[in-house]
């Protein structure tokens, strides 16, 4: 168990000027679930050192359920890599409550927040996303089409056979047709 002033001096380190140190308090948080920490770990997402921001995002993804509400009001507010690590810590704590905010980042203009919101889509199972990544399946970035073609395959719905098949068609990469074919494969065993 740790103490409350173990808890406030990782929290105080994580606004040292050694960027080590920082990383450390966040590593440290990572093994705390005390709601506390969540607004300094949000702040640290914002750090100029991206171990910081990543492990501070992976702190906040074990503190579970009491963390969603906060991480989607900050990515509400923010832009940039920020959101993507938000983004991150959400999907680590694999809340349904999250869902919504999943759907509606898989139109965010940063492809690695709609790249994350499509694997938590069908790592959540929830059958909500099921349209819009069908949707998704036309976007820009080869990475977020992966990543959705890995969802869909996930969310096993038969509903996606065609929109998949009509993407395999429509692309000439190998990867891509092969991550479609896994998909409808996954989908046709269920």
């Amino acid at each position: 168990m740790t103490d409350s002033k173990e808890i406030n001096d990782l929290i105080n380190q994580l606004k040292n000027e050694d960027p080590e140190l920082r990383k450390q308090a966040a590593d440290g948080l990572a093994e705390i679930s005390d709601d506390q920490i969540i607004e300094p770990l949000i702040a640290a997402l914002k750090d100029e050192n991206p171990q910081v921001r990543f492990k501070s995002s992976q702190a906040l993804g074990n503190v579970g359920e009491s963390a969603v509400e906060p991480l989607v009001n900050m990515i509400n507010e923010e832009e940039g890599e920020t959101r993507r690590y938000a983004t991150f810590a959400l999907k680590k704590i694999g809340s349904p409550a999250a869902v919504e905010y999943f759907i509606n980042a898989l139109d965010d203009e940063d492809w690695g927040v709609r790249k994350v919101a499509a694997r938590s889509l069908g790592e959540l199972g929830d059958k909500n996303g099921l349209e819009p990544l069908i949707k998704a399946l036309e976007d820009e970035d080869w990475g977020v089409k992966l990543a959705v073609l890995r969802s869909l395959g996930d969310l096993r719905d038969e509903k996606a056979i065609d929109p998949i098949k009509k993407a395999r068609r429509k692309e000439k990469d190998k990867d891509f047709k092969k991550a479609a074919n896994k998909a409808l494969k996954k989908i046709q065993s269920s």
